[in-house]
Parts: C-alpha cells; structure tokens; sequence
C-alpha cells in the first residue's frame, strides 16, 4: 500500500500527504512515491503542491541528465593511440578526433544539433564550473532553465568572476524566476566585470547586423542586432510615428509595424505627433545611472529602460548626446529602492508616473516581463473617490504597473489579492488556492 493510500485520501488528508512530499528532498524513494499521486483526489490548493513537487522532481531527474551529459561530451573523443594502432592514417586521427557528442546525443533524444549541442554545452559547464548551481537542480531548488541561464551568462567570464558571481546569486537563485535570473546575472557580471563588460560589447558592436527569416503565413520576421541604446531610440520613434496615425481600426501593434515601415522605406518627411518635418523624432529614451558611473568615477552597470544592464560607456552615450534631458530621482541608500513623494489625486501627476515606471520597470505580477510603460498604472489599495484620505491614495507607494491582462485579474477575479510593502516595494499575490507569490522590484545599488 503506497503513503497516499495509507492516509486514506481525499481532500484533506491528500493534501497533507502533498504538502509533506513538498518539504522533503526529491529522491529515488519520493519519486517512487509519486506513482500513487492522483490529482481527482486532491483540492485546488493540493494540486497546486503537487504541481510543485512534480517540478521539484523534473529538477532533480534533470540534475542527474547533467551528470550523465557532461560524462558523454569528456569521452567522445578517440584517442590518436588507439585508432594508430587499429591501422587507421592521420586522417582518421583528426575524423576520430572531431568531438561527435552532438550527433550522438541528438539521434538518442530525437534533438536538433543546436540543441543538442546546447544541452553539452551547459551540462559541461555546470559540473565543471558550477557546483553550487548544479547542487541546487539536484536539490528541486532551481529548475532547469535557471541552470542553463547560470551556465550560459558565466561562460563569458574567468573562472575566477564566474564564481564571485554564483556566491552572490545563488542564495536568491530559489525565489526568483527564469527571467529575473537571467537579470540579476547580467547585473551581477556587469558590477564584476565592469571593464570585460565593456569589452565584450565593442565585440557585439562590430557583429551588429540586420536579421530576417520567414514566418508562417506569408509572414516575415524583420529586425536588426544592434547595440541596445540604438534600439531603444529605434523603438520609441516606431511609438512616436505610431501615435500619430489616425483612428482607423488599426491596433497599436498594427500601426507599429506600419510605422517601421514606413520609417525605412518612405522615410516620410511630413510632420505627424512627436516628429518634426525632416528630422527625427523626438524621443524619450529612459537611463538610470549612478552619479560617479556618470562622470567616469567608477565603471559599473546602467539601467536602460526596457532593456536592463547596460555598460557605462553605453550610458554615457545616451546622457551626452545632443538634447539630452536629464532628471534627478533619488534612491534609498540602505535599499537601493527609487524613492519620491509626490501630491495626491486620483490621476497620477507625470512626475509621480515617470517615478513608478522607473521603479518597477515591469508589470509589478510576479512572472510578467512586460515593460511598465506598456502597462496600466493600477492603485494596490482602490482609490477612495469619496473620501480620498481614508486610503487609497494616489502615491508611489500605492501605485504599480500591471499588463492590460494581470490589471483585470487583478480587479476582476475574486480569488486574487495583492499588498505591497512600502519599505521594500515587495508585491505579495495571493492566488485562489492561497499559495503567496513575491514580486521584487529592481535595485539599483545592491
């Protein structure tokens, strides 16, 4: 009789069952354990946990695919000895020699060579580099895709700024997602490596070039690689022109794509809203920039709006560059958080509105990535329209960014909740089930 049969199971006594597997390391035994798991017997919280013990034991099963990769890529190689000896001539020394681990591990999991050869790639690098990160995958801490981020972001760097930063992040690493993972990587390497960093972008620089593939449908995919300071400009004049179209049935999204279009190929010379006759948009490119990183005191990362750590000399680009506005905005020195106080309305002043959307930078919903700018600026607290002092004010420290869809859930679907700590600027969710998600927004100073 398995332990879910022995606790008689349904509801309660299932859930229970659940939520102890949860708090234990997966195993072979736990694992075993999972063959009596049945969902129809469990609440919408119990399945919620036992959502979670499956990925705990993905982790945990992909953890020892790691081991059993990195083994395959440091023995495919035949050494020169053994084909010499079989009669074989130089010529084979080199085929023998030619690392076929890509192939083989492609056919056996049906994979494309790419990746295939990515799975090697990061199975070699996490046992051979990362014995932290690959402890937490075995552990059901981390998934899989947050050690192949692991693996991919430090594989740039020396051995010795690769572990600098994994001792950093890999505490945190277990509440954070694939996402702000890969962000607070790029952050970390930046403040590590300032000088490499900067190094690495003039490499890029020199690859920028314009991509192109086809999509389905008659569909085309159209962009170009280029350094993010220049994308940014790139997008905001798309927006600008896009505002400028008339109300016609067009999306916002439709009307960007029409603006890109008509930007490089009829380069339009008539002044619409935000552009002038002839000359370039006029546009607002956000970068957040310590004072000393600024004026060439100290290297070290930038916010691009949008986009995440920039290098100084990107930043330093866009603050120079001819029409520049610069504003101040504060930051608490033991937190790293944007502070401001500002007046209270209903309607968020366009201070207190750059203020929110420089602070969080995304949708203030846990998994979302969506730019803040793109998003609806929601009161945590709903606004009191009769009696505005009784809470509900129209504050930074009651405001947040959230997508058109996270706003309606928000609102509209009762099971749903959200608070914010105005000291840490922690969103916490609570879902239908009662499971609590933490959203943590950007610091600027860690």
């Amino acid at each position: 009789m398995s332990n879910l049969e022995g606790v008689g199971g349904f509801g309660g006594p299932s859930d229970e069952w659940v939520a102890s597997l949860q708090e234990r390391s997966p195993s072979a035994l736990t694992a075993a354990e999972l063959d009596g798991l049945d969902p129809g017997r469990m609440s919408a919280r119990g399945r919620i946990d036992a959502l979670v013990v499956i990925e705990q034991h993905l982790a945990w099963l992909q953890a020892k695919q790691v081991e059993v990769l990195a083994a395959v890529a440091a023995s495919t190689e035949t050494p020169e000895a053994v084909v010499l000896d079989a009669g074989g001539t130089l010529s084979d020394v080199f085929s023998a020699s030619w690392d076929g681990a890509v192939e083989e591990v492609a056919c056996a999991l049906r994979l494309a060579n790419q990746t295939a050869a990515q799975r090697l790639n990061t199975a070699t690098s996490l046992v051979g580099r990362h014995e932290a990160t690959t402890r937490l995958l075995g552990e059901g801490r981390i998934s899989y895709l947050q050690a192949m981020v692991v693996a991919e972001q430090l594989d740039v760097v020396d051995d010795d700024v690769a572990g600098q930063v994994e001792a950093v992040l890999v505490e945190k690493m277990p509440s954070l997602a694939v996402g702000q993972t890969r962000a607070a990587l790029r952050r970390a390497i930046h403040r590590a490596d300032p000088q490499g960093a900067e190094a690495r972008h003039q490499v890029r620089v020199r690859e920028r070039r314009v991509t192109h593939r086809p999509d389905e449908d008659g569909m085309a995919l159209f962009g170009a690689v280029l350094p993010a300071q220049q994308a940014a400009l790139m997008e905001q004049a798309v927006d600008a022109r896009a505002l400028g179209y008339e109300r016609d049935g067009r999306t916002l999204e439709q009307k960007r794509a029409d603006a890109l279009f008509d930007l490089v190929v009829n380069q339009p010379g008539a002044s619409v809203a935000g552009e002038a006759r002839g000359g370039r948009s006029s546009v607002v490119v956000q970068v957040t920039v310590p004072f000393d990183i600024l004026s060439g005191a100290e290297d070290g990362p930038a916010e691009l709006k949008g986009y995440g750590p920039i290098a100084a000399g990107q930043a330093r680009e866009l603050a120079f560059a001819p029409g520049s506005v610069w504003r101040r905005l504060l930051t608490q020195p033991e937190t790293g958080l944007l502070v401001k106080t500002d007046p209270t309305s209903y309607r968020p002043t366009a201070e207190t509105e750059r203020h929110v959307l420089s602070r969080d930078q995304y949708c203030a919903f846990p998994s979302c990535r969506m730019p803040a700018h793109r998003c609806d600026l929601d009161h945590v607290q709903p606004f009191d329209h009769r009696h505005p002092e009784r809470g509900g004010q129209t504050t930074p420290e009651n405001l947040q960014p959230l997508c058109r869809r996270h706003h309606r859930l928000k609102t509209h679907h009762p099971g749903w909740r959200v608070t914010r700590d105005p000291h840490s600027g922690i969103a916490s969710w609570t879902s239908p089930t009662g499971h609590t998600y933490a959203n943590t927004p950007p610091v600027y100073r860690e």
